[in-house]
């Protein structure tokens, strides 16, 4: 898959991860999910704080056609590659950027074998897109279980936030 599309995100393009971020959400709304933090809120900060933690590691990057309007960023949880956002804004949604972010993610993880995230079971663009890509449902290590407690506090339908791993295939 082309990734020559992908660029490192920039120290102060952090605004730009949240502008896409907000307008992405907004197609949560037709599955009755509604994302209505304020701007101050413990969750969005540390999500924040996670972004630009990525983002000066060299681990974030945009999708550019050919300004931004998707992104990635990754992480570590538990020693483990972690994805922690795929966002891409409504109007570029369903043309293959969001499957070629998380094949870059995928690719990224190769050294460790595997790698997490934490998603919404039964959203189409969520647990079943990333199960089409090989993710499969798993029990989180510590750190990823109280990011999922976070997520849980935080966004709507708490019960159907859930972690999946991919793991590398053997050669």
């Amino acid at each position: 898959m082309d990734t020559s599309f992908l660029r490192s995100v920039r120290p102060d393009e952090l605004r730009l991860l949240t502008e896409i971020n907000d307008d992405a959400c907004l197609a949560y709304g037709e599955y009755g999910l509604s994302f209505d933090l304020r701007e101050d809120h413990p969750f969005v900060l540390a999500e924040a704080a996670r972004w630009k933690a990525s983002a000066l590691a060299g681990h974030a990057l945009f999708a550019c056609v050919p300004d931004p309007v998707g992104f990635v960023a990754l992480g570590f949880l538990d020693g483990k590659p972690y994805l922690d956002q795929v966002s891409v804004r409504r109007a570029w949604a369903r043309r293959g950027i969001g499957t070629a972010l998380v094949v870059h993610a995928q690719r990224w993880s190769l050294p460790h074998g595997e790698l997490w995230l934490t998603t919404y079971d039964g959203v189409p663009f969520n647990g079943p897109f990333y199960e089409r890509l090989g993710f499969e449902v798993a029990a989180p290590g510590p750190e990823l279980s109280a990011t999922l407690d976070e997520e849980r506090a935080a966004l709507p339908a708490p019960e159907r936030r859930i972690s999946m791993r991919y793991r590398i295939p053997s050669r």
